[in-house]
């Protein structure tokens, strides 16, 4: 018998297409393993009006109540607001687990909790307190008050603060940047397939909970996250009970660590920021340490003790033409070249990756619409498969969309120029028509890098804006005001984005996650107003240097619309020049760090963190330090361990403390003052006053 040509040369057909066939199972078993959607094979996926739920929407008003609370403490102290989401997510998840546990046992239980339910309620917690920072508390709507205005040189554009503008104005703002891009869901989350790590992180941990696995390691997540949020919440408590602050004739509690320049350089104990440290990259903290250093432990002492050189030796240090105005315009001048480069690299990152996508898409590959799931390209995963199916399944309308967007432009243009007389209709018409290019702009360079550049754009605004309106026509207000606008806009889509994004990956319905970010967006324009009016009532001196709430970055976006209107008149002595250096070295810090390799750049600083301690000093930097050393030292024991309870850990040293601000307040409005005083001196100051008391 002879022989065929594989069997000759020493191959046999029939063995290898056995072993391509074993290859192949292999490779489907590994597939499976690794698929998420196989584990939810069995679970039947809820219709979004299912997924909407009123226990959803009650848990989603408490946890923002609180979250704006957090948010708010974080914009009137430094302007650094750390994730929540991952907060929102095990807190949601322990509330309606909980609740839907009870009902179980009762046998009252209609309908039980799904993941998509957990990712309605943290993107509607998340959309809420989001208008904590979008709203502008603690930059360009606080900067048009009479306190920062005081602050600087100019005294005259000024608007009186009211709860009721206030909130009319986040109405009127809010939300036309989510019907901006909705149309362009299905091109950036899958035909694009932006990453949005952000979103994508929240969705693995939403998943994760829903698992046996993960269930488990969520209820030891919110233990953690319960046992320090009691912690923080207490050390809260006890910090105002035995010390009063100015009424007790001291500056703060104990503080450890080097007294330089001015007293800005300690640890203060704030549970607050070591939390934050804990989640902060640690680079972040790092960047803001330098920045103390550079700032208060060098370049203040230095112009200080020159004082008639650089400024009159007659005003003091919080005059705005003295070290003050340095203080202020160097912070700028970090601030925005950390932002024009960075603005610069997204843009050009998105034109690049725009034109690769529409350049190379293959035009023959299907893609699934409503209704037509066979239309799926063979070569997408299980995974791919059923969640792009979903996600095409419940279509927002583009007409709808389109339509939202003008309905809501054309009331705000109504609207709008009655708050602010200085911004015209046609300021508001130009940033509407520029706004959605923006937008998009904004969301596809968060997809690619995970940066929303929300505040560039505002302050973009805020020049061009400024400068057309012009001084003379309170181009400070109109340039403030537009700045609001402009971010509301570009801030929410890529929010909303990537919402979609961990909708897509949870197998929410795109309707159930819109009509959660328009409730939740609801929420945040009457919540955040209510709880910072609650702070601007229960504390006289927000927004004063050295305060317990200076709101650094309101004084910074005021001396933005300054420079729009009046442009470097108003700099003080010699400042020109400083800035000019420190404005070319944020941009050569960030060159360089984005040409040596990945090694080496984690060392280097990031100008807009060192731009914070310029204007307000490096206590709250020393204090995230800590946090980042005891993650390093938690890491280094126990990584698995550290890895999982660290962000519940670090979420409840921030909530506890952050929550404590609420009764806190309501004892400023309620005149309460502490039952005892401390007092704490050092060694040679304690000597005196007992020879004081012995004489």
């Amino acid at each position: 018998m002879g022989k065929n040509e594989g069997e000759e040369n020493g191959f046999d057909p029939e063995n290898h297409n056995q072993e391509e066939e074993e290859e192949e199972k292999k490779k489907h078993l590994k597939e499976e393993e690794l698929s998420v959607e196989r584990i939810f094979e069995n679970q039947e996926v809820p219709s979004w009006r299912k997924q909407l739920t009123v226990r959803a929407f009650v848990v989603s008003f408490v946890l923002s109540i609180l979250f704006s609370f957090i948010v708010m403490k974080f914009n009137l102290t430094t302007g650094i607001i750390p994730s929540l989401n991952v907060s929102a997510g095990l807190l949601g998840f322990f509330f309606v687990n909980t609740w839907t546990k009870l009902l179980q046992k009762s046998g009252l239980l209609r309908q039980p909790f799904t993941r998509q339910e957990n990712t309605v309620i943290q993107t509607c917690v998340v959309a809420s307190s989001g208008i904590s920072f979008s709203g502008g508390y603690g930059n360009y709507l606080f900067a048009m008050s009479e306190r920062i205005a005081k602050q600087s040189t100019d005294t005259l554009d000024i608007k009186k603060l009211s709860l009721g503008w206030m909130i009319g104005f986040l109405f009127a703002v809010s939300f036309l940047g989510l019907f901006s891009v909705v149309p362009l869901r299905k091109i950036m989350i899958i035909d694009f397939k932006l990453t949005y790590p952000s979103g994508t992180a929240t969705a693995h941990l939403i998943n994760s909970f829903q698992t046996p696995q993960g269930a488990k390691l969520a209820k030891k997540q919110v233990r953690e996250l319960g046992k320090f949020f009691t912690v923080s919440f207490l050390w809260g408590f006890f910090q105002w009970f035995y010390t009063a602050g100015e009424n007790c004739g001291f500056a703060n509690f104990p503080s450890l660590g080097l007294k330089a320049y001015d007293s800005k350089f300690y640890f203060d104990f704030s549970t607050t920021y070591v939390g934050v440290g804990m989640i902060c990259p640690h680079i972040i903290n790092i960047s803001l340490l330098v920045g103390g250093i550079l700032s208060w432990g060098l370049m203040w002492p230095l112009i200080g003790d020159r004082k008639g050189d650089w400024y009159p030796a007659d005003l003091s240090s919080d005059s705005f033409s003295g070290l003050q105005g340095y203080k202020v315009f160097i912070a700028i001048a970090l601030i925005l070249g950390d932002g024009l480069y960075n603005f610069l690299k997204v843009l050009s990152q998105t034109i690049v990756g725009l034109s690769h996508q529409l350049r190379y898409k293959d035009a023959s590959s299907g893609l699934p619409v409503a209704d037509h799931s066979s239309l799926v390209s063979s070569r997408l995963s299980y995974d791919d498969k059923r969640r792009t199916q979903l996600f095409l399944k419940d279509q927002i309308p583009t007409l709808f969309a389109v339509g939202g967007y003008v309905a809501i432009a054309a009331i705000a243009m109504a609207i709008l120029p009655h708050i602010f007389h200085q911004l015209k209709w046609y300021h508001i018409l130009v940033i509407y028509i520029f706004a959605p290019t923006l937008a998009f702009c904004n969301a596809y360079g968060c997809g690619l890098t995970d940066w929303s550049l929300g505040s560039t754009y505002g302050k973009l605004s805020i020049f061009i804006i400024g400068a057309w309106a012009g001084a003379s026509q309170g181009g400070v207000l109109a340039g403030l005001a537009a700045c609001g606008v402009m971010m509301n806009i570009v801030s929410t889509a890529s929010d909303l984005m990537q919402d979609f994004k961990t909708g897509y990956l949870t197998l929410a319905s795109p309707r159930s996650m819109f009509v959660s970010q328009i409730i939740g967006t609801a929420m945040g324009c009457v919540i955040s107003p209510c709880v910072f009016w609650l702070f601007y009532k229960a504390f006289d001196d927000l927004g004063q240097p050295g305060s317990q709430y200076p709101t650094p970055y309101a004084v910074v976006y005021r001396n933005m619309a300054l420079l729009g209107v009046k442009g470097f008149s108003s700099l003080p002595k010699n400042c020109l020049l400083l800035c000019y250096v420190f404005f070319g070295g944020a941009i050569m810090i960030n060159l360089i760090r984005d040409l040596v390799s990945k090694k080496w750049a984690r060392f280097i600083p990031v100008p807009m963190a060192m731009a914070i301690p310029f204007y307000l000093g490096s206590y709250f930097a020393i204090d995230m330090c800590v946090g980042s050393l005891i993650l390093f030292v938690w890491g280094k024991i126990n990584k698995v361990k550290a890895d999982a309870l660290a962000p519940a850990v670090a979420s409840g040293l921030i909530c506890g403390d952050g929550i404590w601000t609420l009764p806190a307040s309501i004892f400023a409005l309620a005149g309460l003052k502490p039952p005892i005083c401390m007092k704490f001196l050092s060694r040679g100051n304690n000597a005196k006053v007992d020879k004081f008391l012995g004489s």
